[in-house]
């Protein structure tokens, strides 16, 4: 253990902090002569900094199998900068990222405040020992690291827990743990319900996780500590793209062999398509009942990898605890609450968390310090558990930046998704009709080729470990150099293998909001295939965008022998019809008097997920591919549909 040092000072900035109007998600019931709750800004005057921080590092924690856990330690301190006696509530960030990554700002915002705040770096990764492994260690260990803690003259033995990603993962992981020191979770963009659209989405495979591994053997892992191995890992990491060309991963055949419980664990990932009890681990859809009853706040993004999961980890929980469960989605990406502008789009200035620290502040005091002065302990009972931004209703003029202005605003819902939302079919049709009732017309299908060696190239959706392989967030959906895979400025809509289906301009403003469903009839030459589906608002021409702007909103797969049972496969009979339901990621947006609705279906979107070669091979070990011809039923006999959730105008 290295000597503690003294890491003096409290600053002016900790006396007031900008909090946009987003925070009455946490704050809720202030009344409206307190809070203006469509987003405008409020000024809140949080708890000033009464502390200076003594900060210990790479304090080994052990476990129950006596591996050793490396953890770093702020504490509050006096003036002489020794820590300050008396126990005090612990805030924990368990992370596969290196703890000593960024983690010092956080530490000392909370340790200043009087929070002891600790970052561990969980199995196998960076300086802890042990064997690292896809967060099926993180609930034992953080139960194991939260009796430590407890354990200790400094804590108060409540423990609350913080993070983004895998980190947020390591939260859900230590509640269905149920550690009797954990007293609540902010779990942002968290890594849970594997199984369902995340990891395996519809059956198919988010090579996210692909980059995920690549990435992260290169780096922190036990294989990388060796500078010799570390250098063959990198250049896997430098050739990622031509390795995508190259799939399946087989085992021992690329240098992931030299990290070999990274390897095991892809390859294990990629073979496995059935939600079983293979991804058990933070499924919370399917076992809310393990889920220690805490408050909960869950914060989200339309854009977000995890925002199917989010939401439905939502609707769980709160069926489920007695604990106030809260939910956040704005317009974001991955993990860039602090942002307004996402992709190629801008949402406007109050999308934008101004503070992250401190509305966390708010909520620790009030379930960590149970302190009378915090917001949300005055607004108990909470009125509105949802906040959401709903998207579409900026001009569409092109910022300074030149970014389309697509705007919203924040609104509180009493739950999620809104009970009002009416689900609303609108039809697939020839010729790429998209309606409020089925189409009449001789056309009863539409047939494409898919050949799984030309896939559609992803642009933009609901990404995270996209680095250098995937662009995340709201895009015009046409190539050109921001595109690796699709260069030219070509629109996806020309291809012939993404059948488009439009609506007539709307004659006014259209809200849709909530959880989605593409219902297609389909039939393929092959005995399994893909079906994917892109919901999309396509702007009109204008004079700062004379092409138009096709801004995709949220997308979806289905793999075939996936399409009646998200557990057992069952091949298609070529030629024969089938049902088939793509559920699309949740979003909410308004499209505006004289845009389009738009689906595209399609076969592939590369490399968002694994190509389907079409041959019905195992998953992972196939060794040829097919061109499939896939036909869209959307008959009267036969109807092809999207339903969408249509919120009532005022």
């Amino acid at each position: 253990m290295r000597a503690a040092t003294s890491i003096g000072g409290t600053s002016a900035r900790g006396h007031r902090w900008a909090v946009r109007g987003w925070f009455a998600a946490v704050v809720a019931a202030l009344g409206p002569n307190l809070l203006e709750t469509r987003g405008l800004p409020v000024v809140w005057a949080g708890g000033p900094p009464t502390f200076q921080v003594s900060a210990e590092s790479d304090i080994l924690v052990p476990m129950r199998d006596g591996v050793r856990l490396a953890t770093d330690l702020w504490r509050p301190a006096g003036a002489d900068g020794k820590p300050a006696e008396g126990r005090f509530p612990v805030i924990l960030t368990r992370t596969p990222y290196d703890k000593k990554s960024g983690g010092d700002r956080i530490a000392r915002y909370y340790a200043e405040r009087g929070y002891v705040y600790i970052a561990q770096d969980t199995r196998g990764r960076y300086a802890s020992e042990g064997i690292w492994h896809w967060l099926t260690d993180d609930g034992a260990d953080g139960a194991d690291t939260a009796a430590w803690i407890a354990d200790q003259p400094w804590s108060n033995g409540r423990i609350g827990m913080m993070g983004t990603s895998y980190v947020g993962g390591t939260q859900h992981a230590l509640a269905m743990a149920r550690s009797p020191h954990l007293t609540t979770v902010i779990p942002v963009d968290a890594v849970c319900n594997m199984g369902h659209a995340s990891m395996r989405n519809g059956g198919a495979f988010e090579l996210r996780f692909w980059n995920w591994i690549v990435l992260n053997a290169a780096r922190g892992s036990a294989a990388a500590k060796d500078p010799g191995t570390a250098a063959v890992l990198k250049e896997m990491v430098d050739e990622r793209q031509r390795y995508l060309s190259l799939l399946p991963l087989r085992r021992g055949a690329t240098p992931l062999k030299l990290a070999p419980e990274y390897e095991d664990w892809i390859i294990g990932a990629m073979e496995h398509g059935a939600n079983d009890a293979y991804w058990e681990q933070n499924n919370i859809i399917d076992h809310a009942d393990r889920y220690q009853d805490i408050p909960v706040y869950l914060v989200g993004g339309w854009y977000d990898s995890w925002a199917s999961n989010t939401t439905a980890t939502f609707r769980a929980l709160d069926a489920r605890l007695r604990g106030p469960v809260y939910l956040i989605m704005g317009p974001w990406i991955h993990g860039a609450q602090g942002a307004s502008d996402h992709g190629q789009v801008s949402f406007g200035t109050d999308a934008a968390i101004a503070d992250p620290l401190a509305w966390r502040l708010e909520w620790y005091d009030r379930w960590l310090k149970g302190s009378p002065d915090s917001a949300v302990g005055r607004a108990e009972p909470f009125k509105t558990k949802v906040r959401i931004f709903v998207m579409g209703t900026g001009d569409g003029h092109k910022t300074p930046e030149g970014r389309l202005f697509h705007g919203g605003f924040w609104r509180d819902e009493w739950e999620w998704p809104p009970a009002r939302a009416a689900a609303t079919p609108w039809y697939l049709g020839p010729d790429g009709y998209l309606g409020r009732e089925p189409a009449n017309g001789a056309a009863r299908s539409t047939s494409f080729d898919f050949d799984p060696r030309n896939p559609v190239p992803t642009i933009g959706g609901n990404i995270s470990s996209g680095n250098d392989i995937l662009l995340q967030g709201a895009w015009d959906q046409r190539g050109g150099p921001h595109v690796w895979n699709w260069p030219a400025p070509i629109p996806l809509s020309a291809r012939n293998d993404v059948v488009v289906f439009r609506s007539e301009p709307l004659d006014q403003d259209l809200e849709v909001t909530g959880e989605l469903n593409v219902e297609l009839v389909v039939s393929s030459s092959a005995v399994d295939t893909d079906f994917t589906a892109k919901l999309i608002d396509e702007y009109p021409s204008s004079a700062d965008f004379p092409g138009g702007f096709a801004l995709n909103l949220t997308d979806g797969i289905q793999r075939a022998r996936y399409r009646d049972s998200a557990v057992e496969e069952r091949m298609m009979e070529p030629g024969a019809i089938h049902p088939l339901t793509i559920r699309l990621y949740p979003t909410s947006n308004v499209f505006k008097r004289g845009h389009r609705i738009r689906v595209d279906v399609s076969s592939s979107n590369f490399p968002r997920f694994d190509v389907n070669p079409n041959t019905g091979e195992r998953l992972n070990r196939h060794r040829r591919a097919v061109i499939a011809t896939n036909t869209i039923h959307h008959s009267a006999e036969h109807p092809s549909r999207i339903v969408l959730p249509i919120v009532p105008r005022p």
